[in-house]
């Protein structure tokens, strides 16, 4: 069809009320076109009077181009601006019909297309994936009934118990105002002003300061939907519930100093993992969990269920894990989807109702009204990523940005020149109906006496923490606390924690430089809660990366048994080397460095392997760059891989206290504090299981004072 016939096709489809889309699709080119479809012969140059005259301002390209390009920004989120989004779908294991009527909770056969955001809640867009923060974990489910959004965070409990108090604790933990440092950062003195005078606050920052707020990547990252919100079944009955994501890696974080590292040498690293990880077909998945509690016990236990500065111990309501999420798909543009996507947990589906959580009621408000300026109006709905699957059919209208063209007359209801349509479903129809709760209460600005207990739970967290992930919780204060100014507030951090435990605050002042408290403290609450220590979560090495140390004169059949066998277990391997390019083993055979010591380094994978091969170990030697490779990774506990010859540059190095194979053991394995060496040793097998096995634990923490002397 020629071109007129296609513009006569295109006209005659319009005259009769069609959509455009279909003829768009088949008859879209892949020439530079304006924005009103018209193919330009160049954008290289402006038109000129002479080619050394004055831009002409008739040139409409130009002119469209340059405006564009001006007003392509758009305001970054207050908070959350610098996330990554992708593509997947969920299922639910079996009907839920007993609890809420939500449709996508009902069918297991049927698979629920999602789009989840992950984000840092303090930086701007242009700040590092892996600084100290809260995660956001936002799932937008694209339902039969209508989008329904689980906006969520990596951490159970909140900031602030009201939020009305929102504005503030933001204003303090952003950059300071006069000077705008520091970034992406809680190590400043209005923060911690913040902090000392607002006790609601205390159980959030022993979360914030824990290893939950520097993940090892958003695939092994919990997610919170932080408040308490409704299920409601057919019959009308509802449940107090609390949603969760739980990660099918299991929870695994950085320690501080690799975060630190990274956020020089791979600011994108979160991001990148996620990308490279789904196109490596390692799609991440997770189970929605739900805690489910009747009203009738509303009231049995010593918190408040509605307060967010608290969260349900699992011990005390199970989690019961009702779907599967799985995301299968990279989004195809960033700023169309990842930037423009906007959630609201005001966005439910029948079966789904709010409770009287006060931030909750806040964020009601706060999220629809932040959506309205950001992305330019109110049809902000319309944007292909946050359009629903489910028709829309009402009589609004008109704004900024609308895209759907709206036929007929009539726009408002009751009315009779249309039917009396659109108009309201009933119950039976799926119209959503509010949760008849009674509601009776005199006006006061008050909160109640349950949400006044500020300590205990921020004990039984600390508690609940292993060893290492204690002395953890000490550092960060030491480097956080260690970042005020002012002594005053310092010695108030440690007087606040007191009220949490005695210890934990004689050891913050012993770091910060403040007099530790002459009374030690605490609440008495001796109990723990072993769901929130990620010592108990899954480990496996599944996904998992692997940097192998390697020079020419390797062992050929010994490097390539090693990987070989991590592949088969789903464990990534790549090859480091000083220059890229090509190896030649003592044997003549040929492998491709991935990466060199300036794009690479230990805190980019999870376990490090050195291979045999007497030139090829000799070189590594002369490699100040190779040992501190090694190091570094020992420092950061992770698991350490070397075989044959490849054992030397490990006794080189400065790896403390873990015995390695001699030279005179015949194939016997050496395996202590995450350190697994053989020599004299062709079949490969039983090293690369116990590898595994050690890459698998995430991380060595036997290794606590030995690490320490490690200066790397």
């Amino acid at each position: 069809m020629d071109t007129d016939h296609q513009q006569e096709a295109a006209i005659e489809e319009h005259s009769k009320g069609k959509q455009l889309e279909h003829f768009r699709a088949e008859h879209d080119g892949e020439k530079l076109t304006t924005n009103q479809g018209l193919r330009v012969s160049s954008t290289d140059d402006s038109l000129k009077a002479g080619n050394r005259g004055p831009t002409l301002m008739e040139d409409f390209h130009f002119r469209e181009k340059l405006t564009h390009f001006d007003h392509e920004r758009i305001p970054e989120r207050v908070v959350h601006a610098r996330g990554f989004g992708a593509h997947g779908y969920f299922q639910v294991y079996e009907p839920l019909t007993e609890f809420t009527k939500a449709k996508f909770l009902q069918d297991p056969a049927v698979k629920t297309p999602v789009f989840v955001r992950f984000s840092t809640v303090v930086g701007s867009r242009g700040s590092a994936d892996t600084v100290r923060d809260v995660r956001g974990f936002a799932t937008k489910f694209f339902t039969a009934e209508g989008n329904y959004d689980l906006v969520a965070n990596n951490i159970p409990v909140f900031f602030i118990q009201d939020a009305i108090k929102f504005p503030d604790m933001v204003h303090s933990i952003k950059p300071e105002p006069h000077n705008e440092i520091p970034q992406a950062s809680a190590a400043h003195d209005t923060f911690w002003d913040f902090v000392v005078s607002l006790p609601e606050i205390t159980h959030m920052i022993m979360w914030l300061l824990s290893d939950r707020a520097i993940p090892r990547s958003f695939r092994m990252m919990e997610g919170f939907g932080v408040n308490t919100f409704r299920f409601v079944n057919a019959r009308g009955k509802a449940r107090f519930v609390k949603l969760h994501w739980k990660p099918m890696l299991g929870v695994h974080s950085l320690v501080w100093d690799e975060a630190q590292k990274l956020a020089g040498k791979d600011p994108d690293y979160h991001r990148r993992d996620l990308w490279d990880a789904i196109n490596k077909g390692d799609y991440p998945e997770y189970e929605l969990g739900v805690q489910i509690l009747d009203e009738a016990d509303e009231f049995k236990f010593d918190f408040d269920i509605l307060d967010p500065t608290k969260f349900w111990p699992e011990e005390l309501i199970p989690v019961k894990r009702i779907g599967k999420m799985t995301l299968n798909r990279n989004v195809d543009n960033f700023f169309a989807e990842t930037e423009q996507v906007a959630f609201h947990p005001g966005h439910v589906v029948p079966g789904i109702d709010f409770t009287n959580d006060p931030l909750l009621q806040g964020r009601l408000f706060s999220y629809l009204d932040t959506q309205l300026i950001r992305l330019g109006g109110p049809n902000f709905h319309e944007i292909p990523i946050n359009r629903p699957l489910a028709p829309v059919h009402n009589n609004q209208r008109d704004g900024y940005h609308r895209m759907t063209i709206d036929r007929g007359r009539v726009s408002y209801f009751p009315n009779s020149l249309q039917g009396n349509t659109p108009q309201p479903a009933s119950d039976a129809e799926g119209g959503y109906v509010h949760y008849a709760e009674k509601v009776d209460g005199q006006k006061i600005r008050q909160r109640s006496d349950s949400f006044n207990d500020h300590y205990r739970q921020a004990t039984l967290f600390w508690n609940s923490m292993s060893v290492a992930e204690k002395q953890h919780i000490i550092d960060a204060f030491h480097f956080e606390v260690g970042g005020v100014m002012d002594k005053q507030i310092k010695q108030r951090v440690v007087d606040m924690f007191n009220n949490v435990d005695g210890q934990l605050a004689v050891q913050i002042a012993g770091g910060i430089g403040a007099t530790p408290p002459a009374n030690p403290g605490g609440t008495g609450v001796t109990a723990t809660s072993p769901a929130v220590s990620q010592e108990n979560t899954i480990k496996e090495a599944r996904t998992r990366k692997v940097a192998i140390l390697m020079e020419n004169g390797f062992n050929f059949p010994e490097v390539t048994q090693v990987m070989e066998a991590l592949k088969g277990t789903g464990v990534h391997a790549e090859i480091i080397s000083k220059n890229q390019g090509l190896l030649t083993s003592v044997d003549g055979r040929q492998l491709e460095v991935n990466k060199n010591y300036f794009s690479a380094g230990s805190i980019m994978y999870d376990a490090v392997y050195v291979t045999g091969g007497r030139q090829c170990v000799d070189t590594l030697l002369t490699h100040g760059d190779a040992l501190h490779f090694v190091n570094e990774a020992f420092k950061h506990a992770k698991a350490i891989g070397a075989t044959n010859e490849g054992v030397d540059l490990l006794a080189a190095s400065q790896i403390r206290g873990a015995a390695l194979a001699t030279t005179e053991t015949f194939a016997e394995l050496v395996n202590e504090m995450g350190v697994v060496t053989i020599r004299n040793a062709a079949d490969m097998g039983y090293f690369s299981q116990k590898f595994i096995e050690a890459i698998a634990q995430h991380r060595h923490w036997i290794r606590q004072n030995q690490k320490d002397m490690v200066p790397a």
